[in-house]
């Protein structure tokens, strides 16, 4: 007899953990797209979950392009229609 109030409050304390983590915010698959206008072009900015993976630049006079990382740093962004291979490079250990 005393198993089944055990057993119940076992799964009360599982659904309610389940709950908990179920409103937490779920990485979501549409990007987030921040618009920016400068002297002579527009500059949208490409994030996912707060990641800057790509930049798209509307000159005024001239065709849009678009800036894709070229590796891990921040700063390193390369036009993806140059005829330059990018190489992917992972970082798998960090000392």
């Amino acid at each position: 007899m005393h198993t089944f109030p055990r057993l119940l409050l076992a799964a009360l304390l599982a659904f309610g953990a389940v709950g908990v983590f179920a409103q937490q915010d779920a990485p979501s698959g549409e990007p987030d797209v921040t618009i920016r206008e400068e002297d002579d072009k527009t500059i949208e900015e490409y994030r996912v979950n707060g990641f800057l993976y790509a930049i798209k630049v509307t000159p005024k006079f001239g065709k849009p392009y678009f800036l894709v990382r070229a590796d891990g740093n921040d700063a390193n962004f390369v036009r993806s229609d140059e005829p330059t291979m990018r190489i992917p490079a992972w970082k798998i250990f960090e000392w």
